[in-house]
């Protein structure tokens, strides 16, 4: 029998927008919590909720924008993130997330990509100021309209409401969409060294969403804690979109992660759901062992999510007793996924919830293959694995070698990653044929920081890869070769990571650096990264994966 599988169920999916799913919701439980946002003081009800979406939508149509027409969002998790997210939606433009850690040079190049006409954002976040860097590339985006700061006179005015024969014309545009069109662009890094627009459709994310929270057994009772970035997947699709599709609703503890807000809002908003990639988690448990959050009262938690990379056993166990998550689970998946392909199901053995990624997620299709061949491989071989169903996004934004380079001719989506499926259909991740870096739930392409470093005038080449972390999964490490003009003693680490700041993302910011004059290469010139990483371990007195892991 080979390593393929489908998650048959008898639940159909929703053949509907996002804008008609939230209207139903608003319909069946208008007077329940819907959002609050804790560290805002923000509270709104379905009902209002609603309301508020559609005056904002009202306000976009105001500027001219049409069906498949383009807006950026840049910004922490306020509420302001997702009324934007579902009064795109409801007019039909594609929302383009964008990271709140971007810096100039990587705003311009997903603004100009997906050509986004208007730009709403917050005012500044943490050391950015976002109005300073938007004034900064404006230049060098001709198709941007307008930037409209959370919270400004242009921000207020967007939101003001309109009249009732405005009202007619946005439930007119509302009647025009469907489900298949796109309505969100989401910037994966690539290879090549530059991000990819992952395009996905309301179809797309929103079953996705509703089907996750399927999973996690959600009902209109249920109060989901989201510490995650809106930016991301996890955020928007399986936070918001979970959440809203059962009548359930949103807490967002703070505009960034922080254990301490987060614990908090747990204990105050009575949530019985939370979020979060292991790190987080990790952080967590430490901050409850601290005097200060010792009696906190966590006994409203029932479940929740943990991704973004492998769980470590003890971890998990004690988010399963000391947090109260008996049904805490896992999920696997990718941004072009929309994003979840398998998911342990409430019920599974914690051998099953710490040793692999679950199932196949309902009515998607997974098959893992030998990567030259093709061939679907035998139950218990390795191989990468495929996805295929509702939730394979639409494409990378106008970029249509990149796509068929992904999804093949039959649909089906190559993840790049190696994995082993076994009699019952659970599947392990067992390594990556890409050379993605995933840094505390961050997904990193060495390529895309290798083509950046090249543009440093003191580096002839340079080679990244990640190397194990207790913290963060793995860290990013350079390896960097100067220029044969340049004095080795003029150039350090700290010159290099210098060199990044403001320039790109914190998280691409490499931790070590190791000056070489050389790399190992294979007989047919290939680097040899993985016996890099096995020396960087060594030089580095770094613990391997698998012993972190097993910690």
């Amino acid at each position: 029998m080979g390593s393929y599988a489908h998650g048959a169920v008898g639940t159909p999916l929703l053949g509907e927008t996002i804008g008609a799913n939230l209207e139903r919701t608003v319909a069946a439980h208008r007077d329940r919590d819907a959002f609050v946002s804790v560290h805002q003081g923000v509270r709104y009800t379905y009902g209002e909720f609603d309301a508020a979406v559609d005056d904002l939508a009202i306000g976009l149509m105001r500027l001219g924008l049409a069906r498949g027409d383009r807006v950026g969002i840049w910004g922490p998790n306020h509420v302001e993130w997702a009324l934007v997210q579902y009064a795109t939606a409801k007019i039909g433009v594609v929302l383009v997330n964008v990271n709140p850690a971007y810096r100039t040079h990587e705003l311009t190049y997903a603004l100009r990509q997906s050509g986004c006409r208007v730009l709403v954002a917050a005012p500044a976040f943490r050391t950015s100021d976002y109005v300073d860097m938007v004034a900064s590339v404006r230049a060098d985006l001709p198709a941007l309209e307008r930037a409209v700061f959370f919270w400004s006179d242009e921000w207020d005015a967007l939101r003001a409401g309109g009249t009732a024969a405005e009202r007619d014309a946005l439930r007119a545009r509302a009647s025009t969409l469907q489900f298949d069109d796109p309505i969100n662009i989401q910037y994966t890094s690539g290879t090549t060294g530059f991000p990819k627009g992952a395009t996905l459709s309301h179809h797309n994310i929103l079953n996705n969403g509703y089907f996750v929270a399927e999973g996690l057994r959600y009902t209109e009772l249920d109060r989901v804690c989201v510490p995650v970035p809106l930016y991301h997947c996890f955020g928007m699709v399986m936070g918001n979109l979970g959440a809203t599709t059962h009548g359930a609703c949103v807490v967002y503890p703070e505009a960034a992660f922080d254990a301490t807000a987060t614990l908090r809002a747990l204990e105050a908003e009575r949530c019985t759901s939370l979020f979060g990639v292991p790190t987080m988690f990790i952080a967590e448990l430490s901050a409850l062992a601290t005097p200060e959050l010792a009696g906190l009262d966590l006994s409203s938690l029932r479940t929740g999510l943990m991704a973004g990379s492998p769980c470590p056993v003890e971890v998990m166990k004690q988010v399963t007793s000391t947090m109260h998550m008996p049904e805490v689970g896992i999920a696997y998946g990718m941004t072009e996924t929309s994003p979840v392909s398998t998911q342990t199901a409430t019920d599974d053995t914690l051998d099953r919830r710490c040793g692999t990624v679950g199932r196949a997620a309902p009515h998607v299709e997974i098959k893992i293959v030998d990567p030259g061949t093709g061939d679907v491989v035998a139950l218990g071989e390795p191989g990468e694995f495929c996805t295929r169903g509702y939730s394979v996004m639409l494409g990378y934004w106008d970029e249509p070698e990149k796509t068929a380079q992904s999804i093949d001719a039959t649909g089906w989506m190559h993840t790049g990653d190696l994995a082993v499926m076994d009699d019952a259909g659970y599947v392990n991740i067992v390594g990556r044929i890409k050379d993605m870096i995933i840094r505390g739930g961050e997904n990193v392409y060495p390529r895309e920081i290798e083509e950046f470093l090249y543009t440093h005038p003191a580096v002839a080449d340079v080679q990244v890869i990640g190397v194990p972390d207790e913290r963060y999964g793995e860290e990013i490490m350079a390896w960097v070769r100067l220029a044969d003009a340049v004095d080795p003693a003029t150039v350090g680490a700290d010159d290099i990571r210098d060199f990044c700041r403001g320039r790109i993302a914190h998280f691409k910011i490499p931790r070590y650096v190791s000056f070489v004059t050389e790399f190992p290469m294979t007989v047919t010139g290939k680097v040899r990264k993985v016996e890099m990483r096995e020396q960087a371990i060594a030089d580095l007195g770094l613990q391997s994966a698998a012993a972190i892991r097993n910690a």
